[in-house]
């Protein structure tokens, strides 16, 4: 019987300290120190690729169990960090997350005097946090003295501490939020303690947005990217002026955007739902899109109750040909749609665009494809 191959042995004891590494950790009992790691005398090149290959919520978890792996998963990880990382605020729940696989590394909750007695703890920025595991995710029970508003400023309190340290873990900056009840004060937040501005945000509030935190969403906050805002705007609300640039809009609740904001959009992907804009409003887009306007546009779609193609292509005829095939689309942003019985129209510069209708149920989306899609790219 041949003996294993030296790569098998490297894989099974890379397997066998990493695990002995969390079992060290799941042993901390209160404020005892954590007992030695194998993983922290490994040379340096082994030790740097181990580290490389853990997953960050692995890795966070493994910073805990003492000062040193926490000085040694900072120094040695050298991989980039495949990603976003993302403040997520939601139903006073905060969370500290990865959206590459979508996997939570930390979150908070609020906890009193007498429920933080039982609880194990570990060093978090000069201050010892109670911790437990909740389905497979860990939670950092952040104490509080009082009830109500007081909990939800010390869960704000947490999230701050964990965003510091996490990010200070990895040398990385936050790239998106999710904001619920407090969404200015926590995009500004962010957008204060780095250089970096956010790349997306999106506002996750069920019922109405205030008018006034939808208005700085769109013209006011420096978010580089995306934005995506799952509330409805309440019923008088009225967006006058021009929008900023928005790289991505998606508004799932589109009533309030009438055709002279679109005119004064200038976006790459902008997806309105439950949109309230007629067939001659979006002839009128289309006409604005063909004369030079919305220069930087790959994809428009919009969900609205009746849309019929040939009035939004009224006057455009002589610039369509209808084609039957399968076409399948991919927006920069990673929307997909397939595209049958589409007619294309081309710019006075030779730009492409595909204009699509595609029934949903009792209503129906209107799209605008601009080629090449983005695997063509």
């Amino acid at each position: 019987m041949t003996s294993p191959s030296p790569l098998f042995r490297l894989l099974f004891w890379i397997i066998s300290v990493f695990f002995q590494a969390i079992k060290s950790f799941l042993v901390l009992n209160g404020l005892l120190p954590p007992p030695h790691f194998p993983l922290l005398h490994v040379p340096s090149v082994p030790l740097r690729r181990i580290i490389d290959f853990m997953e960050s919520d692995s890795l966070v978890l493994l910073s805990f169990c003492s000062r040193k792996s926490h000085s040694v998963i900072k120094t040695q990880r050298r991989a980039p960090f495949a990603g976003r990382l993302c403040v997520s605020e939601y139903r006073n729940f905060l969370s500290y997350i990865t959206f590459q696989k979508r996997s939570c590394v930390l979150s908070v909750s609020s906890i009193t005097s007498e429920e933080s007695e039982e609880m194990e703890y570990v060093r978090i920025n000069r201050q010892y946090v109670g911790v437990y595991r909740s389905n497979g995710n860990l939670v950092l029970h952040w104490h509080g003295n009082t009830g109500g508003l007081r909990n939800t400023e010390d869960k704000l309190n947490g999230l701050k501490a964990i965003t510091n340290y996490v990010t200070n873990l990895f040398n990385i900056d936050v790239s998106e939020v999710c904001v619920f009840k407090d969404a200015i004060k926590m995009i500004e937040w962010v957008n204060r303690r780095q250089k970096t501005p956010l790349k997306k945000v999106v506002n996750i509030a069920w019922g109405v947005i205030p008018s006034e935190v939808l208005i700085y969403i769109l013209r006011d906050c420096t978010t580089l990217s995306e934005i995506s805002i799952h509330a409805e705007a309440a019923p008088n609300f009225r967006f006058s002026g021009n929008f900023r640039n928005i790289d991505c809009l998606d508004i799932w609740h589109g009533k309030w955007v009438t055709i002279d904001n679109l005119l004064t959009m200038d976006g790459i992907v902008i997806s309105l739902e439950k949109s309230t804009l007629t067939n001659t409003d979006l002839n009128v887009f289309l006409r604005h899109w063909l004369s030079g306007g919305c220069p930087r546009l790959k994809l428009f779609s919009a969900t609205t109750g009746d849309v019929d193609i040939l009035q939004v292509l009224h006057g455009l005829m002589h610039n369509a040909v209808l084609v039957e095939n399968r076409r399948d689309y991919t927006s920069p942003f990673g929307h997909q749609w397939t595209l049958w019985n589409g007619y294309d129209i081309k710019r006075s510069d030779g730009v492409t665009a595909t204009v699509h209708y595609q029934p949903l149920g009792a209503t129906g989306a209107l799209v605008i494809a601009v080629w090449p899609e983005a695997s063509d790219n």
